[in-house]
């Protein structure tokens, strides 16, 4: 009953993200990429990989809603399980490290604003998007060692599902791993996160000709970036420790792990808070509905008043013929 329970929260969870995440992140991608037909600013370029990454994740997500589906029982061709792991596990920390980007952007942005203005190339973020990957999937690459090293040991149970069930020699390996992934893929990016939106929204509510609504929406970046830090990847990234220290994974690792998944859907927020692409984008998608919607309530109290109007008349006809 435990285990069904678990199953059912999990194929939901899965089917929210990829039903909100998808059509919001495609929207951004199609903002980004007419901006690049413009001209890209470094936080575009950060942003678009960004998207890319969570795009692909919600592509390999109908994997892991046929794994829960299936009572976490891996029964699609094998090597999609490692696969679908690496792909996973790498959008989990490929945010982290973008989002970090943007922060450190923004704090640039403001408290060095002549000097960073003068200095300031799409190049650069190029180059560090190219790092930010290899980075993050250099270390992920933890999921395919697991997969094939010592796995003959394996019961049949292990054997049926996909990256859950470890042996001691596995474990040896695992686990100082995941205890690397918290410190370097996780504490370093989220404290130079928080150093940076911190001083980021001091410095912006200083300044004397920001606009109240730029200073929201500062705010609100700030928090947005840190509430998906704390929430989506905080929970995760502790059951790393808690791993370490008992030797095995608690529990409630694959809870914390669905907190994950919602990354995909909260990042457009961020992005509309990031980008003033997406903003005007999603505005003008917005005026397009509201403009559709006033004129198909014009044509139909125009036609209704019409049809009223008709039928009076031939009532008026009728009673007149009959009269």
């Amino acid at each position: 009953m435990e285990v069904k329970l678990d199953t059912t929260l999990m194929l939901a969870v899965y089917i929210i993200t990829f039903v909100t995440g998808l059509p919001a992140n495609l929207l951004a991608f199609y903002a980004f990429i007419q901006k690049f037909r413009q001209k890209p600013t470094p936080i575009d370029i950060l942003l678009l990989n960004l998207t890319i990454s969570d795009l692909i994740f919600l592509i390999f997500l109908p994997f892991k809603m046929k794994e829960a589906a299936d009572g976490l029982q891996w029964n699609l061709p094998k090597f999609l399980c490692p696969l679908s792991g690496f792909i996973f596990y790498t959008t989990i920390y490929n945010s982290t490290f973008f989002l970090m980007g943007v922060s450190v952007e923004r704090y640039l942005g403001v408290a060095f604003p002549i000097k960073y203005k003068l200095h300031r190339r799409p190049l650069y973020a190029v180059i560090a998007s190219v790092i930010f990957w290899l980075f993050s999937l250099s270390h992920i690459s933890i999921v395919y060692i697991m997969e094939y090293h010592n796995s003959t040991d394996s019961t049949e149970h292990s054997k049926n599902s996909c990256y859950k069930d470890f042996n001691e020699e596995q474990l040896k390996i695992l686990l100082p791993v995941r205890l690397e992934l918290f410190v370097v893929l996780f504490c370093i990016p989220f404290l130079i996160c928080v150093f940076c939106y911190v001083n980021f929204v001091r410095i912006l509510c200083k300044l004397p000709h920001i606009s109240p609504q730029r200073r929201r929406r500062a705010v609100g970046l700030s928090l947005g970036t840190l509430l998906v830090y704390v929430l989506c990847f905080g929970p995760y990234n502790v059951s790393h420790v808690v791993g370490y220290v008992y030797r095995k994974s608690p529990d409630w690792r694959h809870f914390a792990l669905l907190l994950s998944t919602f990354n995909a859907c909260l990042d457009p927020i961020i992005f509309y808070f990031s980008s003033s692409t997406v903003r005007k984008l999603l505005n003008n998608i917005l005026k397009r509905m509201v403009g559709n919607l006033q004129l198909t309530c014009c044509y139909r109290y125009f036609y209704c008043q019409q049809w009223s109007c008709t039928g009076s008349e031939e009532v008026t006809q009728s009673s007149n013929e009959t009269s």
